[in-house]
């Protein structure tokens, strides 16, 4: 008896030092790469694996001491008759030992829990792009419960979805979700606001949603453009030196501009980010800067960051999209999570990549910040193609709208799209301001007998030769076509290809031609502009019919229905002859007599005021003083004063029927066209009057008298027609040369 006792005894002893030291060895080692430095985005199961693991080691030796505790009590039962001196001995010493490991466990297990209750993992300061963030610890897993509340309809649905994507992306671990409902529901309450505040948590505004102090200083007009060269500084490449370089070329004539725009009046100084997406998107679009590509959007962003540094704002420049995350506070990952602090910046201007960008880095906060945002689109987005779903079930789904902006954020080259704001650019006539006095007197501006083909790669001159034929039996014609190494263009032998030109050596050629051939690709760029305001005269190509998403494959995919029926819309319908002519290039007689006419006519150079720095100033000064997306309220500018209602015909557009009447139409003024009474105003009975979400309302039907208003503020659109249909339009006048100003607009 006493022999197996001592045996039992022994082993139990053994296999409790056994059992104690395999679990610490298991347990609390921790590899190197799971230590204090562990960057963000590890692994999802190993976040929390240290605190539970000490924390089972401590349960498990809590069981142990019981067993001793157990054995002790048993040890100490009475024993069967007999007073053997040595087996009270070993009975004391036993117990002694038993107490002794005891003493030993409890001490252990109080100090592994200690260790658990104060993990590093909780005590880790303010989360960085290094350190993920941890919620609060809270109550196990069984004790936590999904809340029904019906504040928070989607709460249930959102932790579900968590439970089984939370390794989807690394930010979640950022955010502490570890996969229990504990730390999805901490998450989903205090990172995002799909759950309702946990109990014993401050119910305060989400890190991201908390409003920073408000603008206290005025922008001051600034006749130094010292800040915007810093800001280009941080970037390179092709592009950006283009950028610089427009920039310090023109410096001069926005310096001049600047003067005159003391007398303004000033808003807030605000703080703006310029994001060119396209730049950041790859080497491809900087790299074909010098082999003959598009430069209109690299002129756009020059003229923009000149604008906003004269008008006195703070302005940011990135090229990068890491550096973007680094600005925005994006959390480490592929963008399924909120950004970590508040967007600091008042006013983000971007492309579309850009917005793309900014959308797969912001999470949820994208759409609480995009009224800050500004989209650079030369070619315009109308209203049908922007709101996603009315875009899919309508047939006016395309790669590049659906973003449910107001249709006023996106900003276009030329005022083509009055469903958008028109921010435009500066046509560059430097060049002849420069140009020496004496030369200028000598010369007495007279041009010479040339012309420059507008068409920098030789795919554009495909077709197109009997067109220049003409022109070269009248004009000594010249090209500026990139040249690949080893590929001379194959141009017609009457040309002379002065090859890819920088851009003060193509202004300077401008400078002397009399005539700036359009071979009816690029669409819509500035070069013609500038030609004109250096004294050419612009020749383009009429299309008949009208280019368009139906038989263009390059406006095929764009959120437009425009009908562009030349070149250059812009310079056909607001400047014209003697400056513009277009021409059916195919008709050689016509051709002729076009190119006849030309040179028996002078022309003095000529910009637009809406394309000098004074008129570009002026209007982005008054975009940012008055527009206001961020606002749940109606439009007040422009003001209600400069609306003239007009009731179009049937089949016609708001934009067709404003500009009959010599007016142009602006989508701000809708709402004041979106009620009963505007429908009496206009002469109007109805017979039925009906709520829908469609972008030609609101609008008259002849047929049974009915009459229809807009549901759907985002859709009130300039653009469309239909056959059945009379529009009511909100049509205004502007500013002579300013088309985006009306006369009470500032």
């Amino acid at each position: 008896m006493r022999v197996a006792l001592r045996l039992r005894s022994g082993c139990l002893l053994l296999c409790l030092c056994v059992s104690v030291l395999s679990l610490l060895l298991q347990s609390l080692w921790v590899p190197p790469e799971t230590t204090s430095n562990e960057p963000a985005g590890r692994a999802p199961e190993e976040q929390g694996q240290r605190g539970r693991s000490v924390h089972r080691v401590s349960m498990r030796l809590e069981a142990l001491s019981s067993q001793v505790q157990r054995l002790t009590r048993q040890r100490d039962a009475p024993q069967p008759a007999g007073h053997d001196i040595s087996l009270i001995l070993q009975r004391q010493d036993h117990r002694g030992i038993v107490r002794s490991v005891e003493r030993e466990l409890r001490r252990m297990s109080e100090k592994l829990e200690q260790l658990h209750r104060h993990h590093p993992q909780s005590q880790t300061p303010g989360p960085t792009h290094d350190e993920p963030r941890t919620q609060a610890e809270g109550p196990h897993d069984e004790e936590c419960e999904v809340p029904m509340d019906h504040a928070y309809p989607v709460c249930a649905e959102k932790v579900e979805f968590l439970q089984s994507h939370w390794q989807s992306d690394p930010c979640y671990s950022f955010y502490g979700v570890d996969g229990s409902t504990c730390t999805i529901l901490a998450y989903l309450s205090q990172t995002e606001d799909f759950c309702p505040p946990r109990p014993g948590t401050n119910h305060l505004a989400l890190p991201w949603r908390q409003n920073l102090p408000s603008h206290a200083r005025k922008a001051e007009i600034r006749t130094s453009l010292s800040s915007l060269y810093e800001a280009i500084s941080n970037s390179n490449g092709p592009a950006v030196r283009f950028i610089r370089s427009r920039v310090e070329r023109m410096s001069e004539q926005w310096t001049r501009a600047a003067l005159d725009m003391r007398s303004k009046t000033t808003p807030p100084q605000l703080k703006v980010l310029l994001y060119p997406g396209v730049l950041a998107a790859g080497q491809r679009f900087g790299a074909m800067v010098d082999r003959g590509g598009p430069l209109g959007e690299l002129v756009q962003w020059a003229d923009l960051g000149a604008c906003l540094t004269i008008l006195g704002h703070n302005l940011t420049i990135s090229t990068s999209l890491q550096h973007l995350h680094s600005l925005i506070g994006a959390a480490p990952g592929r963008g399924s999570c909120p950004i970590q602090r508040p967007l600091s910046f008042d006013l983000i201007y971007t492309d579309y990549h850009g917005l793309a960008h900014l959308q797969g880095a912001m999470g949820l906060a994208f759409q609480h910040y995009q009224c800050r945002f500004r989209i650079l689109d030369s070619f315009g987005t109308e209203p049908a193609f922007n709101l996603g779903s009315y875009a899919q079930s309508h047939g006016y789904n395309t790669l590049w709208g659906s973003w449910d902006l107001q249709p006023l954020q996106y900003m276009t080259m030329f005022p083509h799209t009055p469903d958008n704001s028109f921010l435009g650019f500066v046509s560059e006539d430097a060049i002849k301001e420069e140009m020496d006095k004496e030369q200028l007197e000598r010369k007495g501006n007279r041009k010479e007998n040339m012309a420059v083909v507008y068409g920098k790669q030789d795919y554009m001159w495909q077709g197109k030769a009997e067109y220049v034929h003409v022109i070269s039996e009248a004009l000594e014609t010249h090209a500026t076509v990139y040249q690949p190494p080893g590929h001379p263009a194959v141009l017609p032998s009457s040309v002379i290809n002065h090859g890819l030109l920088t851009q003060e050596q193509f202004l300077q050629l401008l400078q002397r031609a009399k005539v700036f051939v359009g071979l009816g690709f690029p669409y819509e760029g500035p070069a013609p502009l500038e030609a004109i305001a250096l004294g050419c005269i612009f020749i383009q190509p009429h299309f008949n019919p009208p280019r368009s998403a139906d038989n263009s494959d390059f406006y095929k995919g764009k959120p437009t229905t425009r009908q562009i029926s030349s070149q250059h819309p812009y310079a056909e319908e607001f400047i014209g002859k003697p400056y513009v002519w277009t021409v059916d290039m195919t008709n050689k007689t016509e051709v002729q007599e076009a190119v006849k006419a030309i040179l028996n006519t002078e022309v003095k150079p000529f910009t637009p005021r809406e394309f000098t720095c004074d008129g570009m100033l002026e209007r982005v000064h008054a975009y940012i003083t008055y527009q206001n997306f961020c606002s749940v309220s109606s439009p007040s500018w422009p003001p209600e004063g400069s609306l003239r209602a007009h009731l179009g015909p049937l089949g016609q557009s708001c934009v067709s029927v404003c500009r009959r009447s010599s007016l142009v139409c602006d989508a701000a003024l809708f709402h004041h066209l979106n009620s009963p009474d505007a429908f009496v105003r206009l002469g109007l009975g109805c017979s039925n009057m009906e709520q829908e979400v469609n972008h030609l309302f609101p609008a008259y039907s002849p047929w049974g008298r009915r009459c229809g208003l807009q549901q759907e503020l985002l859709l009130f659109s300039c653009a469309g027609s239909d056959a059945a249909l009379r529009r009511l339009c909100p049509c205004r006048a502007h500013l002579p040369g300013q088309v985006a100003l009306c006369p009470d607009c500032i």
